[in-house]
């Protein structure tokens, strides 16, 4: 174990969050050089506090917490725009996102993570691809060669993104999706769970089906429990921190 492990806190504390603990407390078992001591949550929202406490993890208080606790930091929120909010604050504050793999995820060659990214158990990601920042691959997902994937995105349990994709920021693909090779999915548009996609997907857009065919104009993406950690109290209606 190294002499000073990292201090790290999560964004959050809805069921997302505490899946993101498994991946911590998995890679602590298994990597001495990447060990994280956990603090705890931070959550704005209304987090059940009984799940949490079934952790054995606290409840430390709100987002504003984080610019003056010195750890690291990931962000359990399954919304995108929370996500981009979160980071927005932090990095405002000088926190520094951590990146993870589970031990039982298969990583392949020339694959660049960006920070905060998180890949879950059973993920699969193979050749010469390339994430943004915060983006989630769930339980069992695959990203196959060549594929960039952007900002904020989640890639729900067992979805299959084949090789040469293009997925924009903010996106949200299904779980069980299907993404053929060398399609492109917009900024923000949303894959519906078990949608087969064969054709490129405008930005905004929702899609579902087999073959995937657009259903309405992405709406607003209500706020789920936690999504409020975007801003510390009185902060919530300032303008966003560049």
């Amino acid at each position: 174990m190294p002499d000073h492990p990292r201090s790290l806190v999560i964004v959050g504390a809805g069921g997302h969050g505490r899946e993101l603990l498994d991946v911590v407390e998995a890679v602590n078992t298994v990597d001495s050089q990447l060990r994280y001591v956990f603090l705890g949550f931070l959550d704005d929202g209304s987090a059940d506090p009984d799940p949490v406490a079934r952790r054995g993890a606290p409840l430390l208080g709100g987002l504003d917490l984080l610019g003056r606790l010195d750890a690291d930091y990931l962000i359990g929120i399954s919304d995108a725009a929370g996500r981009l909010r979160v980071d927005r604050y932090a990095s405002v504050h000088g926190r520094r996102p951590a990146t993870l793999v589970h031990p039982r995820a298969n990583l392949g060659g020339d694959v660049r993570l960006g920070p905060g990214t998180v890949i879950c158990a059973l993920a699969s990601i193979t050749t010469n691809v390339r994430t943004g920042r915060h983006v989630v691959v769930n339980v069992g997902a695959s990203v196959a060669h060549d594929c960039r994937i952007g900002d904020y995105v989640t890639i729900a349990p067992g979805a299959r993104i084949s090789g040469g994709v293009a997925v924009g920021a903010q996106a949200w693909i299904g779980a069980q999706a299907n993404i053929v090779a060398r399609r492109s999915v917009g900024d923000g548009a949303v894959v519906g769970a078990g949608a087969v996609v064969t054709d490129d997907i405008r930005a905004a857009q929702v899609v579902a089906g087999v073959p995937a065919r657009p259903i309405d104009a992405a709406p607003d993406r209500p706020r789920l429990p936690g999504d409020r950690a975007g801003l510390p109290p009185g902060q919530r209606d300032a303008p966003t921190p560049r």
